[in-house]
């Protein structure tokens, strides 16, 4: 079963040959053979395509009725007969590659459609796609073969590279975006930073916000993502970083390159987030925290103090993996002992 075709733009047909030159394989004499598309291991056909990546995926493969398998040499052995193992030594890196063969990027259908309001000093780049409804403010600039998406907005004076793609009803403001960023449905960049003060009188007034959004090439922003811009400098988000679905990130926050940020984190104003580090889902940064490079912070974990490069930390408040796990049991065991006491 592979994609519906409803929603999904096929290549079509493709030749056994096709495929192993994409991943680098050689040619082999049922070169000829013809598949359809790409399908999950439980869900392929005898015309698709599917992966197998770890042993915990055995029993999926050799249930499997796929035509082909991209899979491990340590695994090819259990691929069911009639079905063509494609040994690689990275099963996803070598399907996705497939999978885009048949379901190339969604490219620009260039025109502007008569809804859109485009401010007359607006520049707007050769072959972009701009939908139903969109706004695109003075001075702004789109880059060349870009998809503004209906009802999305673009405000004064920002600028999106080439090979963007802006998703139904994202904003950006007082924003600089490199090429092939992406803003999925919902987006909300260069949002005012919460930063304000409070009176003797009991007065919130609130801070000026004065600094933008720069965000480095290809970097992709989730559906309902929430992007403060700086209060006085920049909010900065790395080149290649990934940001899933329903983020905060609040004013002057640094997040460097390839970083990835899991649904429903949020990080408070002025921190900064390493070169390739990881937070997880509903992780809680503190402001004016530092999460070194390829650090990883477990998911609902509560950050108050800087993490150093490369360090693991679980839990609120947050500590080294290690060490939370080791506090983790020793609390087990404690409530184990309390509750035999009970009722010894």
């Amino acid at each position: 079963m592979g994609a519906d075709s409803r929603f999904y733009a096929s290549a079509g047909s493709l030749t056994l040959g096709v495929l192993r030159t994409t991943i680098g394989l050689a040619a082999a004499e049922d070169d000829a053979r013809h598949f359809g598309g790409v399908a999950p291991l439980g869900l392929a056909g005898p015309h698709d395509v599917a992966f197998m990546e770890g042993r915990k995926n055995l029993p999926a493969l050799k249930a499997t009725k796929a035509g082909a398998v991209v899979i491990e040499e340590a695994f090819a052995e259990h691929v069911p007969a009639g079905s063509v193992p494609l040994v690689v030594a990275s099963p996803q890196a070598e399907f996705i590659k497939i999978a885009r063969l048949y379901h190339p990027p969604v490219q620009p259908k260039p025109g502007i459609h008569p809804s859109a309001v485009i401010a007359p000093d607006a520049v707007i780049g050769a072959g972009c796609e701009i939908g139903a409804l969109v706004y695109v403010g003075a001075n702004a600039e789109i880059g060349a073969h870009s998809i503004l998406e209906h009802h999305c907005s673009i405000g004064d004076g920002c600028k999106l590279g080439a090979h963007g793609r802006i998703h139904a009803h994202a904003s950006m403001a007082y924003c600089i975006a490199g090429e092939r960023v992406v803003l999925h449905p919902g987006a909300r960049i260069g949002n005012e930073g919460f930063g304000f003060i409070t009176t003797p009188q009991g007065q919130h007034v609130t801070m000026p916000q004065l600094g933008r959004v720069i965000i480095g090439d290809g970097a992709e922003i989730g559906a309902g993502t929430c992007i403060d811009r700086g209060a006085g400098g920049d909010t900065v988000i790395g080149t290649g970083s990934r940001i899933d679905n329903l983020v905060q990130i609040g004013h002057n926050v640094t997040i460097g390159h390839g970083a990835v940020i899991v649904g429903q984190a949020g990080i408070a104003g002025s921190s900064s987030i390493g070169d390739h580090a990881v937070l997880a889902g509903q992780a809680g940064i503190a402001g004016h925290v530092s999460i070194g490079a390829k650090a990883r912070v477990g998911a609902q974990a509560g950050v108050l103090n800087d993490v150093p490069p490369g360090i693991d930390v679980l839990g609120s408040p947050a500590w080294p993996a290690k060490e939370t796990m080791r506090a983790f049991a020793r609390l087990r065991r404690l409530a184990s002992s309390k509750t035999n006491e009970k009722t010894g």
